[in-house]
C-alpha cells in the first residue's frame, strides 16, 4: 500500500463542493453520501461495489447517481479511474495519496501498488529526451503472481 498524505476528511469535501459550485452543478445529500462512502473505503472500487455500499446507508440511491457522481469526483481531482485489463473500471483515491503504479496478475486479478523513485526519474527523463514536457503518467505491469504460478506447478506435478 502507498502512504497516505495527511489530510482531514473536510478538505476533500470542501474541494468537491468548490468544484460543484464553480461548475454550477447542484450539490445534493446523495452526492455527499457517495463521496463520504468513497473516501472512507480504501479500496479500488467499481461502480457496483460503491453502489452497494452507498445503498446500505441510503436505500433510495440510484445506480446512475453513483456513476455520475464518481465522474464528478474524478473531475474534481479526488479520484481517478483505473482499469486492470479485465474490462472493469475501478476508482482509486487520488487526493491525499502519493503517486503509485500497479503490478497486476492476469490470472487472478491480484494487484500490488508499487512506487520506485528510480523508475519515476527514468520516466521523466524519457519524456524530456523525446522533447515532451512531463505532466503525469500511469504505469501498469501485467504478469502472473506467485500464487498463480504455484497453482500451475501443482497441476502439472
Amino acid at each position: 500500500m502507498t502512504k497516505r498524505a495527511k489530510a482531514s476528511s473536510k478538505e476533500p469535501k470542501d474541494m468537491f463542493y468548490r468544484y460543484l459550485t464553480d461548475k454550477a452543478i447542484r450539490y445534493s445529500k446523495q452526492r455527499d453520501l457517495i463521496l463520504d462512502v468513497f473516501l472512507k473505503t480504501e479500496r479500488h472500487l467499481a461502480i457496483p461495489d460503491l453502489y452497494s455500499l452507498a445503498k446500505r446507508r441510503y436505500s433510495n440511491i440510484g445506480y446512475a447517481t453513483v456513476y455520475r457522481t464518481m465522474k464528478l469526483i474524478c473531475a474534481a481531482g479526488l479520484a481517478e479511474e483505473v482499469n486492470f485489463g479485465d474490462g472493469i473500471t475501478r476508482f482509486e483515491h487520488k487526493y491525499g495519496h502519493e503517486h503509485h503504479d500497479h503490478v497486476i496478475c492476469i490470472r487472478c486479478g491480484k494487484f500490488v501498488e508499487a512506487m520506485n523513485p528510480a523508475i519515476e526519474r527514468m520516466q521523466e527523463r524519457l519524456a524530456q529526451d523525446h522533447g515532451f514536457t512531463y505532466i503525469r503518467h500511469r504505469m501498469q505491469i501485467f504478469g502472473i503472481c506467485k500464487g498463480c504460478k504455484g497453482k500451475k506447478r501443482e497441476k502439472a506435478g
